[in-house]
């Protein structure tokens, strides 16, 4: 899968040009951004590509040097299962967001 690098975006469209995977990662302050939408068609759901873009936002968001908060559930979710990806959390701020976003 040819994964698409754009302004704090990762996406990738089928052969049509549509959008059939997604995640956005905003700054939220100086050197953090927040993972606030993932997207999978429902034609690829449930073949582990939403796992496989998380994984693709972690290692960009490394290679970047950013921290990350995440409020989009399942990037939320992802972090929960995926505790050594938790090395680039800004913990300090993931835990003033809302109680669902905890990790």
């Amino acid at each position: 899968m040819k994964y698409n690098y754009e302004n704090h975006r990762i996406y990738v469209n089928d052969d049509t040009g549509e959008l059939i995977i997604d995640a956005t990662f905003p700054f939220i302050e100086e050197g953090v951004v927040v993972v606030d939408h993932t997207y999978v068609d429902p034609s690829l759901r449930g073949q582990g590509i939403a796992g496989q873009l998380m994984q693709e936002v972690y290692d960009y968001a490394k290679k970047m040097g950013y921290k990350v908060v995440a409020t989009c559930p399942y990037a939320v979710v992802w972090f929960k299962r995926h505790q050594e990806c938790n090395d680039i959390l800004d913990l300090d701020l993931q835990s003033h967001l809302a109680p669902e976003c905890q990790i």
